[in-house]
């Protein structure tokens, strides 16, 4: 009679005793991991990347403006990432051994800095409801400020091709690693003769008043980028038109890339990419084909991402001019953001023609013909770019020419 109860006895104890094993198994595993394996396991979480609210700017005085908390503060920026996107990768080619991103990474003090997951370019699933509310808040060129949404909105729906996405496609250059030639026009390159050497890049960048007749053993001919904002295009044709730059470059393969400084960047872009006169604001009537030439498309064109110059600016370039009363004016110079465009895109860079410790010997330009000093305009910092170039070339990152 009690050989059955002492079975299902036994067969409860079993089961009772299993059932403890495994919510103690289930606890530890989940809850009581060893210290080091909870580390290691927070490490393997992809760490999202998110604006920091901090990246806006307010007026600080009364007549200039500053970035709130990452510039004044120098707290750590983070690029957006609230693209509708997403963002464009970067993958080096593992036989790029020795890469700005390889470089950057493994040096303590810039691997902090860069951020290659950060948007270079802006094209138009950019431009959302979400995107706008959140740029309009910061003055140009970090934001869209007291620009018009239908002048913003309409010029970024037509930069709706692939080739607006990216500086330049990769399969196109198969060899590995993509080098790039950044040209100033410093005053350095005259009589340098580093016209073959700086031809001899997959990518040439060039910006600004860009003489090359007549300077071509100096600088070479090669062109693949021309940056500016229109109004250091425009000033660039005005001022250097004694030195022979009285066109802009043109040329099929040619892409031109915008800084979204005011205003007239986007609305000239428009017109540009549409091959119609500027309709409103201070270049109305201008044709922009006298620039760009008859059959520039959308493809030919490239924008800065203003989350891209905000992250350079905080990063790279937080200026002690922005608490001055010049605040307001200050940006990094058309030929910072070039390099540092490169150096977010390209796999090697050099960069010619840029400020250095000794530029005191060199005339400002290489194309004039008798030596002026360089001039230091209060919108620009010239000596905090020729501290990060010297500090760049130090690191490996890139090359910058020097004599």
């Amino acid at each position: 009679m009690g050989s059955p109860h002492w079975k299902r006895l036994c067969l409860l104890l079993l089961a009772g005793l299993t059932s403890s094993l495994l919510l103690y198994g289930h606890y530890y595993a989940t809850v009581e991991l060893p210290p080091s394996q909870r580390i290691i396991a927070s490490l393997l979480r992809p760490e999202p990347l998110v604006l920091a609210p901090s990246g806006t700017l307010r007026r600080a005085g009364s007549h200039r403006w500053a970035l709130e908390g990452s510039l004044e503060s120098g707290k750590s920026f983070k690029p957006s990432a609230e693209l509708e996107e997403p963002k464009p990768s970067r993958k080096q080619p593992n036989t790029c051994v020795r890469s700005v991103m390889a470089r950057a990474k493994a040096d303590p003090k810039f691997g902090e800095m860069f951020r290659f997951d950060t948007p270079v370019l802006m094209w138009d699933q950019h431009f959302t409801p979400e995107t706008w509310d959140r740029l309009k808040a910061r003055h140009v060129p970090y934001g869209w400020l007291g620009l018009s949404h239908a002048v913003v909105g309409s010029t970024l729906r037509l930069l709706n091709a692939s080739a607006n996405r990216h500086l330049f496609d990769r399969d196109a250059f198969p060899g590995g690693c993509v080098r790039c030639a950044v040209v100033g026009n410093g005053g350095i390159l005259n009589g340098s003769r580093q016209g073959k050497a700086i031809d001899a890049h997959d990518l040439v960048f060039r910006l600004n008043g860009a003489v090359i007749k007549g300077f071509e053993e100096d600088v070479g001919t090669k062109i693949s980028f021309y940056g500016f904002t229109v109004n250091t295009m425009k000033n660039s044709l005005i001022a250097y038109e004694e030195y022979g730059f009285t066109q802009i470059p043109q040329a099929k393969d040619l892409r031109y890339i915008f800084i979204p400084s005011d205003v007239r960047d986007y609305v000239m872009l428009k017109s540009a990419i549409q091959g119609s006169p500027v309709p409103e604001g201070s270049d109305k009537g201008d044709k922009p084909q006298k620039y760009f030439g008859p059959e520039a498309s959308a493809e030919k064109f490239k924008l800065l991402h203003p989350d891209f110059l905000q992250y350079l600016t905080a990063r790279f370039l937080r200026s002690e001019l922005l608490n001055t009363q010049y605040g307001s004016l200050y940006m990094p110079s058309t030929g910072a953001l070039m390099l540092l465009t490169a150096l977010h895109t390209c796999d090697q860079v050099s960069a010619y023609g840029f400020i250095t410790a000794n530029y005191e010997q060199f005339s400002d330009h290489y194309y004039e013909l008798e030596k002026k000093p360089l001039v230091f305009y209060a919108n620009h910092d010239m000596m905090l770019e020729s501290a990060l170039w010297r500090s760049l070339h130090r690191a490996g990152i890139m090359t910058l020419y020097q004599r």
